[in-house]
């Protein structure tokens, strides 16, 4: 941990975690891992009281919306512990697609949509889904899309394929991102932000899509939606027509330093896994793999290469912090794409180091590797980012590039 961002709260708050983590869901991860999250969900939120008296629930929020109140750096030290398992952010009610949802809810809905959507959301009692991406369009440019929003009287109807709808299966609702003003002269005002009730007719869920051979339910699944003839009361839009790809960007910033944080959970949890590994593991009597040349390469190179990402990303999130997310635009691209890669190649070499073990089932290191391949992907691939800063980097050299 980095002294530097460390504050009384997260010295408070971290032993807290750390040990509900070791004694509350370590032990049955791989057992919960096998079966329907409807199955575990219940477990983890009967382990929900126990949070909220250790004062970690809805750890990324104010005190007045039940949170701590935490800094964004306080909450990205904290969002790495949740990220060592699985289940952490769930947990705590901190999960992916909800946190986002829960600001554009708290700051763009009225007071109509915040009782009827964000309270259940801030107490846990339902879950909610961001239905943005499309599979006839390029993910990495949002500005293009086929979902529509037509305006009939007092109403939206919303016609569109949707997919990598993230926690749609069993959420209660659906922010949708769809075309409500095609004619607008400029392509990043032609969209806006609508809520869809699941149980609105019109909203099928045609599937959990997949992953690697693995179709996950619940809050990690990634749903494929089709949206025919559905009908919402205008009423449900989130902020101005037309304001959808504003208040996605302003969802993503901060969205991309909790991903960041909770890859590097997942990649100090596959680094003590392969440490242990590397001990416990002989390759002849007496002779363990730590003791291998190679097997140490892979061990200095995955601690040097997580420490510089923390570094990076509670740079990024201070800067953030202190003054505001377009400040931080260059380290946001950074550390996007830097802790996907070195998330790749931690997980990957624990995976090595674990041999034939390392791909089953029988250890987390198997679901990292599929389920968080996507990070390399989603929230902007790669190469965008790669593109973006180094764009941001030429222009001191040469303003026409």
């Amino acid at each position: 941990m980095l002294q530097i961002f460390e504050t009384e709260k997260v010295r408070t708050l971290r032993p807290r975690l750390q040990h509900l983590l070791e004694d509350h869901v370590y032990p049955h991860e791989l057992a919960w891992a096998q079966r329907p999250f409807s199955e575990v969900a219940p477990i983890l939120r009967a382990l929900r009281p126990e949070v909220q008296a250790a004062g970690l629930w809805n750890l990324y929020l104010p005190a007045e919306l039940g949170g701590p109140g935490l800094s964004l750096t306080e909450i990205a030290q904290l969002s790495e512990w949740l990220g060592r398992s699985p289940y952490g952010h769930f947990l705590c009610n901190c999960q992916a697609p909800d946190a986002g949802n829960i600001e554009l809810l708290e700051q763009y809905a009225s007071p109509e949509l915040r009782d009827r959507f964000l309270e259940p959301l801030l107490r846990g009692e339902v879950r909610s889904c961001f239905s943005m991406t499309e599979p006839e369009y390029a993910g990495s440019n949002p500005v293009m899309m086929g979902t529509t929003a037509r305006r009939e009287g007092d109403a939206y109807v919303i016609d569109g394929h949707k997919w990598f709808t993230t926690g749609a299966d069993g959420a209660a609702f659906a922010i949708v991102m769809a075309v409500t003003n095609p004619e607008a002269e400029s392509p990043y005002a032609r969209s806006s932000m609508i809520i869809v009730p699941t149980d609105t007719p019109g909203f099928e869920l045609v599937r959990n899509i997949p992953v690697m051979g693995h179709a996950g339910s619940g809050w990690h699944s990634h749903g494929e939606i089709r949206y025919t003839g559905v009908r919402v009361p205008v009423g449900y839009r989130l902020g101005p027509e037309g304001a959808g790809f504003l208040l996605a960007q302003e969802r993503l910033g901060p969205g991309r330093i909790h991903h960041c944080m909770r890859w590097i959970g997942i990649c100090e949890r596959s680094f003590d896994l392969m440490c242990q590994r590397a001990v416990d593991r002989e390759l002849a009597p007496g002779r363990p793999l730590a003791r291998q040349q190679m097997v140490q390469a892979m061990i200095a190179e995955s601690r040097a290469e997580i420490d510089a990402a923390r570094f990076m990303v509670l740079h990024a999130a201070h800067k953030m912090q202190e003054h505001g997310q377009k400040a931080a635009a260059t380290e946001i691209s950074t550390i996007k794409f830097f802790v996907a890669g070195v998330l790749q190649r931690v997980v990957d070499r624990a995976v090595q180091v674990h041999g034939a073990l390392g791909v089953t089932d029988d250890t987390l290191l198997a679901w990292f590797y599929r389920e968080e391949r996507g990070a390399r992907i989603y929230d902007g691939p790669d190469e965008a980012h790669k593109a973006a800063l180094a764009r941001r980097i030429l222009k001191a050299y040469s303003p026409s590039t």
